[in-house]
């Protein structure tokens, strides 16, 4: 029993661990040029790159285009600050109000670190390479714009008076904050011209953080065909083009994402991984995912810049929230991540928060766990018996079919102590699936992202910067551990006491949200431990009965010789 509930300890932590193998920190890709990927240099890569910087207005301008100065046009929302340039008609900046960057400043989605030749968002392009660099530089005029209501709604328009005509049209409801309606028509000579909608690279400063947990770059992610598929930037060359009917399609990362949502028609979708050198103050560099989507005419679309946030993703569309990975147990997941939305509701501080979640879901877990703890408590109280017949078949093969009587004595022993093997290990198995999606919600939910808590916990989603909380969780696990009932021999036992000093290590660099839900829990179990210890009392102490030590004398015979002695009478 006791290899057993070793074994499931084992796989859990194995798997927890295993996650962080799954998902390892990207590696940036090469830098050298090749064919499916663009490298280009930040300018003034030498000197210090801001975290994310707002970009500069970016893209091609041709010999041939208007010197007509451009001129921004701002918008300012409760959940966002965003620029609008007419060159190009072209989304210039995207400035998240309520999520705040390294800098303690409003994250920006529109790429930082562009190569100065790298389409904005919104840039228009077409099949012919002209009309394209015609309309990416052109000077559209703004012939309308208002806002009422929460609602705003603006027009640009550009005609080269040789017949090439081009219309965007942006609108932003109150209700959709994050989402931006775009109408776009472009006609030649009287003639609809299908319309590419460029976003460009995508999106933030394109610095990955080096970390240990969950922490993906930016990479391609779509829905189709009812299953969400990301892609990882160094597999983009095989099938750089994507084409269908898509629920959603776009680029995110750990925490935001851009894309189009529910497109009326089929997209056809292109995606180039890019790669920007900034010099010695990031070796690193930055890395983004340029990409655009060709629309056929009239291209009609509405398009997320916003938040990982399920609420917000679901009030926007449904299928949208399958964007946040929560992995397998996304069913059990979900209940937990909006149980911690609610608490915070009133306590308005997610450390907090997330421990009230923690005593919750271990106050209902409580029988399960004293059913455990009571199962192991009775195969301690039988093991010296188990031992001992154990030790009886000790030098038999295992082959040897007088085994067999062995397992019979264990059973009758079993049976006559109330003791079943499984039950000590079947309901700590049943709290590996809270256990499992907790670390997933843990891992991936934005709301712990610049959480702060008490002390140096300035962050839930980034580790404790005094390894404080860590260690505390490797004294609690070590507590936990001695207070447990344990079948094992002693020497077994004192292997066993690495495990905590094994998984202190493990967690050091691990989001403190996660460490801090795991010591609550093992301060919960002590508290429980002392309880049930309280409850059933101390263990009994049994001596090994004389006439088990001669049942083996006659093995084959089909008596002991107790039974060969009472029939000689």
């Amino acid at each position: 029993m006791e290899r057993r509930v070793l074994i499931a300890v084992l796989l859990s932590f194995m798997v927890l661990y295993g996650y962080q193998l799954m998902f390892p920190p990207p590696k940036p890709p090469d830098q050298k040029p090749v064919q499916a990927s663009k490298v280009a240099t930040a300018p003034n890569a030498s000197t210090a790159a801001p975290s994310n910087p707002a970009p500069s207005v970016q893209g091609a301008r041709p010999a041939e285009a208007s010197e007509t100065p451009a001129h921004d046009v701002v918008l300012e929302t409760p959940q966002v600050h965003a620029v609008f340039t007419t060159r190009g008609a072209a989304l210039k900046s995207w400035r998240l109000k309520k999520y705040l960057d390294s800098e303690k400043q409003p994250f920006e989605i529109i790429a930082g670190h562009a190569p100065p030749d790298a389409p904005l968002p919104f840039t228009l392009g077409a099949d012919d390479p002209a009309i394209a660099a015609k309309l990416a530089a052109a000077p559209f005029s703004v012939t309308s714009q208002n806002q009422t209501g929460g609602n705003w709604r603006a027009q640009f328009d550009f005609d080269d008076g040789a017949g090439l005509h081009a219309q965007k049209t942006f609108s932003i409801e109150a209700a959709k904050p994050y989402v931006v309606n775009v109408a776009v028509s472009v006609s030649q000579g009287g003639q609809q011209v299908p319309a590419t909608i460029q976003w460009g690279p995508a999106l933030g400063s394109g610095i990955v953080v080096k970390s240990r947990t969950y922490n993906p770059p930016p990479q391609p992610v779509f829905y189709r065909d009812g299953k969400v598929t990301r892609v990882a930037p160094d597999k983009i060359a095989a099938q750089p083009v994507q084409e269908g009917t898509f629920g959603f399609a776009g680029v995110d990362d750990h925490y935001f994402i851009v894309a189009v949502v529910k497109p009326a028609a089929p997209l056809r979708l292109d995606y180039l991984p890019v790669a920007v050198d900034l010099g010695l103050e990031h070796p690193e560099g930055a890395h983004y995912i340029s990409w655009s989507a060709r629309y056929t005419p009239p291209a009609n679309a509405a398009y997320f810049i916003g938040p990982k946030d399920f609420d917000v993703l679901a009030a926007t569309d449904r299928d949208l929230v399958r964007a946040i990975d929560f992995g397998m147990f996304a069913w059990l997941v979900v209940p937990l991540l909006r149980s911690l939305k609610w608490i915070n509701g009133y306590v308005g501080n997610y450390g907090w928060s997330l421990i009230i979640l923690t005593v919750l879901i271990n106050l209902v877990m409580f029988p399960l766990r004293h059913k455990s703890v009571v199962s192991m408590r009775k195969m301690q109280e039988v093991q010296p018996e188990v031992k001992a017949i154990q030790d009886r078949y000790a030098n038999l093969k295992m082959s040897d079919p007088a085994r067999a009587k062995m397992n019979q004595e264990l059973m009758t022993l079993y049976k006559e102590r109330g003791v079943n093997p499984a039950s000590g290990c079947v309901p700590m198995l049943l709290t590996l699936p809270v256990l499992f999606a907790f670390y997933s919600m843990l891992s991936v939910a934005i709301e712990l992202r610049g959480a702060p808590f008490i002390g140096q916990i300035h962050d839930l989603s980034a580790h404790d910067p005094l390894f404080i909380w860590p260690v505390v969780m490797g004294i609690t696990m070590f507590i936990q551990q001695k207070m447990t009932p344990s079948t094992a021999d002693p020497t077994q036992q004192k292997v066993m006491l690495i495990m905590p000093l094994m998984m202190t290590g493990m967690f050091l660099w691990a989001a403190s949200g996660l460490v801090i839900y795991w010591t609550v829990s093992n301060t919960w179990g002590i508290g429980q431990q002392m309880i049930t210890n309280r409850l059933i009392g101390p263990p009994v102490q049994r001596t090994i009965r004389p006439p088990a030590e001669r049942r083996v004398k006659n093995i084959g015979g089909g008596k002991t010789t107790q039974a060969k002695g009472s029939a000689s009478k």
